[in-house]
């Protein structure tokens, strides 16, 4: 009892710092939540164009928010040993990479577009979704430079600011998607397209919010945001590069192996791709959980790496490791329990005259549901590892031990059960709970085997 109290007894302020980190994450997943929900009531055909077209996003997003996560340790760092002007120079370098990056990203999303006719998708789904992405593909400029700041805050264990500035562009969002969907308040009905629109105005309102916090605010006045071209160095933007590239294919690789989850299940048909989105979205939700607490691995074990305390690392590592063991845990349970119930969220039930589409979404859905139930705990436990591997700047080996567990191991089983078996959608969710359970379990061994090393040093 006395060596489990040692772990425990961190719980309360790991919860207390992720609670804005979670809160913040749930955002942006909450953006897809109410596209899904709204363009749902417009029927399957159109709930299967916004997973497409999201799919595309996904993966730019992925390689930028993946990117940005370089700037937490390296901030937490720097904190960790009083330094204020070494995070002020991460910031600033981290504004102008981010910059880049989202304007790139942009234009590679928005140059492919056209890939989605010669992907084998239903000709009506991509019609609808070719629109839609023009505008979600614009979004992701603001939605990364809101990264660089969002990451420097959390760095400064500051978690709050992405928290209300992501709130914030969630209620625009909400209003306008349902101004612009259903065609209120003068404005023309636009379907697909009006779900895009107002997911680029509100992110474009989360970056404009956050800036503003953390230029005006006293809580970060000793970090005077200047950038000035003189001043940057190449130095500091190799270190971000050197951590920030890794990290940005660990996630491109995660996001990757989900996109083709989507992509196949679009060769199934848009029954099942609607059916993907559905327990896609949901499975998203309650993973920004694992995200959170691994962004607080991120920051915690940044600052005791700053201090070379590696024993309290090590310990606060495996609080939260515990910590999210236990969410993951009542997780399984909510989706093994309401697996049937949940899809319903999404589509409207007319009892005896419902469609028969909506009752083959709801049924594929639910087991898919199932799946997900089980790779809760894994999924979440492989996210706050590799947080903690963060941490400590351990980057090139987690990401080629991500890759092997997810294209080398995963995506085959997905690709295997899911369209050369009678497992359809189920069966290529298999295939991604067996990527993420390896996943797991390397990141476990890999900083079981760095902070042993670290105490021997």
């Amino acid at each position: 009892m006395f060596k489990l109290q040692q772990y425990t007894k961190e719980f309360k302020y790991n919860l207390s710092l992720s609670f804005p980190v979670i809160l913040g994450l749930l955002g942006h997943t909450i953006v897809q939540l109410v596209d899904n929900i709204m363009v749902g009531q417009l029927g399957t055909t159109e709930l299967a164009a916004v997973s497409l077209g999201n799919s595309f996003v996904f993966i730019a997003m992925s390689l930028g928010i993946g990117f940005s996560t370089a700037l937490t340790p390296l901030v937490a760092q720097a904190d960790g040993t009083k330094d204020v002007n070494a995070a002020q120079r991460v910031l600033s370098h981290g504004i102008v990479l981010c910059t880049i990056l989202g304007l790139s990203l942009f234009l590679a999303v928005f140059g492919s577009r056209k890939m989605m006719y010669s992907m084998g998708q239903p000709e009506a789904v991509v019609e609808l979704a070719f629109p839609y992405l023009k505008w979600v593909a614009a979004s992701l400029i603001p939605l990364i430079i809101f990264q660089a700041y969002k990451q420097f805050a959390d760095g400064l264990s500051k978690t709050r600011p992405a928290m209300y500035a992501t709130v914030f562009s969630n209620i625009v969002n909400v209003i306008l998607n349902y101004v612009l969907i259903f065609g209120y308040g003068g404005f023309p009905e636009m379907g697909v397209e009006g779900a895009a629109i107002g997911t680029m105005i509100a992110r474009t309102a989360a970056v404009s919010l956050i800036i503003c916090y953390i230029q005006f605010h006293p809580m970060f006045s000793a970090y005077t945001i200047r950038i000035r071209f003189e001043n940057l160095r190449l130095s500091l933007f190799k270190k971000i590069l050197r951590l920030g590239f890794p990290s940005a294919l660990q996630m491109f690789f995660e996001v990757a192996f989900f996109t083709m989850a989507i992509w196949m299940s679009g060769v199934l048909g848009k029954n099942a791709q609607a059916a993907n989105q559905i327990a896609l979205n949901l499975s998203s939700m309650t993973f920004m959980f694992a995200m959170g607490l691994g962004v607080v691995a991120m920051i915690r074990v940044g600052n005791q790496f700053g201090k070379k305390a590696y024993a309290d690392l090590r310990r606060i590592a495996i609080s939260l490791f515990l910590l999210i063991g236990l969410f993951d845990i009542v997780f399984c349970f909510i989706y093994l329990k309401f697996n049937e119930v949940l899809p319903w969220i999404y589509l409207e039930n007319y009892g005896d005259n419902t469609p028969m589409d909506t009752l083959e979404v709801v049924q594929i859905a639910a087991g898919l549901l199932l799946v997900s139930g089980f790779f809760q705990i894994t999924d979440g436990l492989q996210a706050v590892f590799l947080g903690a591997l963060r941490g400590i700047q351990d980057v090139n080996v987690p990401t080629a031990l991500i890759f092997i567990s997810y294209m080398v191991i995963g995506l085959p089983i997905s690709y295997y059960l899911g369209l050369r078996t009678d497992l359809g959608a189920v069966g290529i969710w298999i295939g991604l709970l067996t990527g993420l359970s390896t996943s797991a379990f390397l990141l476990f061994l890999r900083f079981n085997h760095q902070t042993k090393k670290l105490l021997k040093s």
